[in-house]
Order: structure tokens, then sequence, then C-alpha cells
């Protein structure tokens, strides 16, 4: 077995991706676009700014995922309440149809692993994630 560390988040990583992306098969969709998808639907103020975020992308990319996500009938650009973008009923349907089957493959995965457990691997990749865009952010 993996100790934890670089090795195992990246396998694990890459795993949860395949499965992922086995879900967005025949939707049109890859990765980038299903997370500016998942955030458009979120809503919230800035939508591009947290596509990028996420994405770690710069702005032009992200709106370049949602112009992407509009000429599919998605989402609608300049539509939400503060201007930015929307999803379309179709957007949030195809969203509501991917989030069941990978509900499902996660409770397949973890759901019967001990609450504690889950915890302290949440605190742990938390603080992973935490230190990994502190040393992003210092070049």
């Amino acid at each position: 077995m993996t100790a934890f560390g670089t090795q195992l988040l990246g396998r694990t990583e890459k795993a949860l991706n395949a499965l992922l992306l086995r879900e967005l098969a025949g939707t049109g969709l890859d990765e980038h676009r299903w997370i500016a998808l998942t955030l458009t639907v979120a809503g919230g103020p800035d939508a591009t700014g947290r596509i990028a975020g996420a994405l770690q992308v710069d702005r032009a990319t992200a709106e370049a995922r949602l112009d992407e996500l509009a000429a599919a009938g998605l989402v609608r650009t300049g539509s939400s309440g503060d201007g930015g973008p929307a999803a379309t009923a179709e957007g949030i349907a195809l969203r509501e149809r991917i989030v069941a089957a990978t509900g499902r493959i996660t409770a397949q995965l973890w759901g019967d692993l001990p609450p504690a457990d889950l915890t302290v691997a949440g605190d742990v990749l938390h603080t992973v994630l935490s230190r990994a865009r502190a040393a992003l952010a210092t070049g």
C-alpha cells in the first residue's frame, strides 16, 4: 500500500477524475466545462473570477469556457441579476443528472467509512490544499 503523500494523492485524483470523465462522456462537457457549469449553477457574484480561480486559469480562459457552455445552450452570458452568466434549464438538468450519478459513485467509494475517518481525511486534505495554494501564490 502506498503511504500518504503526493503519489497517493495523485493516483486518487486520477482515479476520481476518470470516474467523473466517464459520467461526462457524451455530454459535450470536459472537466473544465463541468466546473464552469457547476459554478454557474451555484450562482453568486463574479462567476468568471470564481471559475478562473477554480480552474487556475486567467479570466479570458474562464470566459472562453463560459462561451462554450453558452454555445451549447447550457448557460446564458450576462443574464443573471448581477449581469453575469446564468445556467439554462438544460444546463441545470444536465448538472443534476451528473451530480446524481457521481453521488451514487461517491456513496460506493466512501459512504461506509467511519465519519471520524472522513473528518480527519478532510482536515488533512484542507491543510495540504491551503499550503499548496500559498505556495502557488508566492510563485
